[in-house]
């Protein structure tokens, strides 16, 4: 399945943990969808650590090679910003502040109405708590986004890989595609041997999902 063919013209990238490469992976759709010939814009779910401006969003621009767009300083980009470089529902109590769900709605809305595609870059990964009952892939389901999940070859990554699908499969979430990052194969065994073996499982469990290697 292409991206410009995933069931809902917004899509949310997660990764299998914090680092995962979700920045980079999330200009780098955003450049493949621009060369199929689709407007496309990068939203940042929730930022922690930063005041003022995001930047993942920051980095989105640089990497695409756009510059700072009219969104961005509309606030539709990065509707929701915390300073302390933490977990959303930590970074906003510290902050003093609840986290506006429906604030990151009406600018996701927004930017559905002015692009074809919308690349909303997640916090950490799916499990990542919005409220101490409410989780990023609580917010997926519930908004009915499908998910690319981001991977690498760390120690530890086949099995955060497999739980993350495990969790969307359970909840029913649509899977657009599996991004694998190369940028951590220090150890080419090591590296060899996760990417084959996440590939064969998404294959398996996963048919119409995309395998991207970045």
């Amino acid at each position: 399945m292409k991206l410009s063919e995933a069931p809902s013209k917004a899509i949310f990238i997660s990764g299998i943990d914090t680092d995962a490469g979700k920045t980079y992976a999330t200009a780098h759709l955003a450049r493949m969808l621009a060369d199929e010939g689709y407007g496309v814009v990068t939203q940042k779910f929730i930022q922690t650590g930063c005041r003022g401006t995001s930047e993942d969003i920051e980095a989105h621009r640089r990497l695409t090679g756009t510059g700072p767009l009219p969104e961005d300083a509309e606030g539709l980009t990065a509707p929701v910003i915390f300073s302390y470089p933490a977990s959303a529902q930590l970074a906003a109590r510290i902050d003093g502040r609840s986290i506006d769900l429906e604030l990151i709605d009406a600018a996701t809305a927004e930017l559905l109405r002015r692009y074809d595609r919308v690349l909303i870059e997640g916090a950490g990964g799916l499990m990542v708590p919005i409220t101490d009952d409410f989780f990023a892939i609580d917010y997926v389901a519930s908004r009915q986004l499908p998910v690319v999940l981001v991977t690498n070859s760390r120690l530890g990554s086949i099995n955060h890989t497999i739980l993350s699908l495990e969790a969307l499969q359970a909840r029913g979430i649509e899977l657009a595609a599996i991004v694998y990052n190369t940028f951590f194969d220090t150890d080419e065994v090591i590296a060899a041997d996760t990417r084959a073996f996440v590939e064969r499982y998404a294959k398996r469990h996963f048919p119409a999902a995309r395998f991207i290697i970045m």
